[in-house]
């Protein structure tokens, strides 16, 4: 796997109140890194300075290059992003909504190309759109919109995707589809995924690695088995937890 993003010594705070603090990760081609921790822990804000929307100091590379380097619509024609709660126009059609991945290749005048129309039918056929390409996203399911924000990222046809807790809405059949699709595109397209969440088995049963963050610094980065220990997660949820080991992934039980 080739290197792609390289942070690290990530500082930041919001005024007087530090959120992040000497954090730093590396995301490689073809691999799936997740970001734990429970709310607070800095997740969204490491995700945002990696994509430069907050300035953190540290050191920020992508493919090489210093972040600030980065022209801007070549950055989004490499990495995408899936926010927490991403916005949309009620009156949109869900091809409207795919088009916009589009926006870092239009010409001028936002002129599109017979390749982008290429793409968008691609992308809608492999996350089963097609039938509902002329609805209204207000006319949609919460889990059908997130489904079509994730295809408006892939539409990008980028290289790296950072999502922001992507199984929001999603019912377990969607949460499956979503595991098994990452994990094809990141073996057949090398893309790498860096995701947050807040589900410690979607992660362990999805993720190559895991980066454990409390109050904004790295707790602990590794291998699920090496991540997701009971005392481990104790420490950082404030909630006792169980391990169970199934076909060599870790599963955590909270205790009620």
């Amino acid at each position: 796997m080739s290197s792609l993003l390289s942070a690290s010594g990530i500082d930041f705070a919001y005024g007087n109140r530090p959120v992040l603090r000497q954090a730093g990760l590396e995301l490689s081609s073809g691999q799936i890194v997740a970001l734990l921790g429970p709310n607070g822990s800095g997740k969204t804000t490491l995700i945002r300075a990696l994509l430069g929307h907050l300035r953190a100091s540290g050191t920020i590379q992508w493919e090489g290059r210093d972040l600030r380097k980065w022209n801007r619509r070549e950055f989004a024609r490499q990495v995408t992003y899936l926010p927490q709660s991403p916005t949309f126009e009620p009156q949109d059609r869900v091809i409207d909504v795919l088009r916009l991945g589009r926006a870092p290749y239009w010409q001028i005048m936002g002129i599109e190309s017979s390749h982008d129309g290429e793409v968008i039918d691609r992308i809608a056929a492999l996350l089963g759109l097609n039938e509902i390409l002329n609805r209204r996203m207000d006319q949609l399911s919460g889990g059908q919109r997130q489904r079509i924000f994730l295809g408006r990222c892939l539409v990008q046809e980028p290289v790296a995707m950072l999502l922001d807790e992507p199984s929001t809405f999603l019912d377990l059949k969607y949460q499956v589809e979503l595991g098994q699709l990452l994990r094809r595109l990141t073996s057949e397209s090398k893309l790498a995924v860096l995701m947050a969440s807040h589900d410690l088995n979607f992660a362990a049963s999805l993720a190559d690695q895991i980066m454990l963050l409390k109050d904004g610094a790295v707790e602990r980065t590794g291998s699920p088995g090496d991540v997701l220990q009971a005392d481990v997660l104790a420490n950082v949820y404030g909630v006792e937890m169980d391990r169970i080991d199934h076909q060599g992934k870790p599963f955590i039980v909270t205790r009620i």
